[in-house]
């Protein structure tokens, strides 16, 4: 079974993700912080990683070139409420994958 972290304040959303991933045997986790997600990520080994680019405590795109260094297998998508002009942007020479919210479930798991 694949793990997937969703690094999001927007319960809603996890809902939606955990849902829709569940059905397809996914393994979904939740944190709700930029704080409370690499702490999961030290204890936890996930597959994939959606983090989201706005949080309480910080900025998604900011933090992951630093995540994808420590945990290069890691999957990471990069979840906007903003308007994305890249499907894929290069952050500290590292490609991400951005998608927009509202996010489409089918698009999204082909990323995985």
């Amino acid at each position: 079974m694949r793990t997937v972290l969703v690094i999001d304040d927007e319960i809603d959303f996890y809902l939606l993700i955990k849902d829709y991933l569940g059905q397809r045997d996914y393994e979904v986790h939740a944190a709700h912080t930029l704080t409370e997600g690499l702490k999961m990520l030290k204890e936890k080994n996930f597959d994939v990683l959606l983090l989201d680019n706005n949080l309480p405590d910080g900025y998604g795109w900011k933090q992951a070139p630093d995540i994808q260094k420590r945990f290069p297998k890691l999957r990471i998508t990069l979840i906007s409420a903003y308007e994305s002009i890249f499907l894929v942007t290069t952050l500290e020479g590292v490609p991400f994958r951005i998608m927009e919210k509202p996010v489409s479930l089918e698009t999204l798991i082909s990323y995985f």
